[in-house]
């Protein structure tokens, strides 16, 4: 049996560890997984249910936040760690354990060593000057990996077109895989419980973005384009944002400044047009209980909360970057606009919003899409291959 260790910075609710979870579990027998996982940020909401029955070791010296008296330590705890558990691959998880763990795979003769882009910092996240020092850093990464994977194709035409992160035939393309099944499922008892805990009328439509409330996340475009929203549309519609994170004061400002009237979960009434209901797990219940869902990024690889809005019928609204047009289809499954145009951000709400058979369609088309390419068994499927083939060469 071909031992693996998957490093991942943090169980952080999202895509990430979903996916270093499943294979944790799912690539077993034929491999073996020794999982570590760092520590959250104050503000992130630990996804531990994740992380039960799996091999796993917390490492608190690793978080997602650049810290060198910590990336030592855990440069360190690591090379011992391969020393002690010697696997045969060491697949690393997003930047901060790309780093570490690939120079300390490398160090210790490690036969294979993989990494996953579940996104990048290339763009939209820090000054040029720093964009280039990262960049110059995954390059150099990229020569001591066997393979690096990339989520969407258009996410392998960016690394290795656009930022030269290695050639092409460096990068693998694997898509995500997630257990989808418990989006379809129960569908109206869920949205009556969602609907119910909000106060939410039968007749309101609810429009929801899930995620952290970071800078890069972009909400506060997604709050001007809802303002142009509310001045054009007849129909109740309510926002809520499901996240927590450094920009929530921020949020907050901008949306008084805005005269959108928004509450914390709890204290909304029937006036209330946005609720920020902070961290929740129960997303297939929010999903169950949403119409719309949508996306303001300026910068993602795959994005989760879309392809679990999709796996539940829901049509979404999207910024058009990263991998999303993998997730949705322009005028199929949802619509996808260009980062800064709050005036066609808001005409496509303002579509769905009107069209209930409208939302139904998209709504079947993008269930139909992604359960058939975002399969955790595919990527089970997938990932055994690759490992197989690298280790051929061994």
């Amino acid at each position: 049996m071909k031992r693996v260790l998957r490093i991942i910075n943090r169980p952080a609710i999202g895509g990430p560890i979903l996916n270093a979870t499943l294979l944790a579990r799912h690539l077993g027998p034929e491999f073996e997984t020794l999982l570590v996982a760092g520590s959250c940020e104050t503000h992130e909401a630990e996804a531990t249910d994740l992380l039960e029955g799996l091999n796993c070791i917390r490492m608190d010296s690793m978080g997602r936040s650049i810290n060198p008296l910590k990336d030592v330590l855990a440069y360190s705890a690591l090379r011992k760690l391969i020393r002690e558990y010697r696997p045969h691959i060491v697949h690393t998880h997003a930047a901060k354990p790309g780093a570490l763990g690939r120079l300390a795979a490398k160090a210790e003769g490690v036969p294979v060593i993989v990494h996953s882009f579940h996104g990048h910092v290339f763009h939209s996240y820090f000054n040029p000057l720093k964009n280039r020092i990262f960049l110059g850093i995954e390059r150099y990464l990229a020569k001591i990996s066997d393979a690096i994977i990339a989520i969407s194709p258009e996410q392998k035409l960016e690394l290795s077109e656009q930022f030269r992160v290695a050639s092409a035939d460096k990068f693998r393309m694997i898509p995500l895989g997630f257990d989808l099944d418990k989006f379809s499922s129960d569908q109206e008892q869920k949205r009556t419980r969602f609907r119910s805990e909000l106060g939410i009328a039968a007749d309101v439509v609810v429009i929801t973005l899930t995620g952290r409330l970071v800078p890069i996340k972009h909400h506060a475009f997604f709050l001007q384009a809802f303002k142009k929203l509310l001045g054009t549309t007849d129909r109740k519609v309510l926002a809520v944002f499901v996240g927590d994170g450094e920009s929530r004061s921020s949020i907050e400002t901008l949306a008084d400044s805005l005269g959108i009237r928004f509450t914390s979960l709890g204290a909304q009434d029937s006036n209330t047009e946005l609720i920020l209901t902070s961290w929740r797990t129960d997303i297939d219940v929010v999903n169950a209980g949403s119409d719309i869902v949508a996306l303001s990024s300026l910068n993602e690889g795959t994005p989760v909360s879309l392809i679990e809005a999709s796996a539940a019928s829901k049509p979404v609204v999207s910024t058009h970057i990263g991998g999303v047009a993998s997730v949705v289809k322009e005028g199929v499954s949802g619509f996808l606009i260009e980062c800064g145009d709050a005036d066609a951000f808001a005409t496509r709400l303002n579509q769905l919003v009107s069209d209930p058979a409208l939302r139904a369609e998209f709504g079947q088309a993008g269930a139909e899409h992604v359960r058939s390419k975002f399969a955790y068994q595919r990527l089970v499927s997938d990932m055994s291959a690759l490992y197989h083939e690298l280790l051929k060469f061994k």
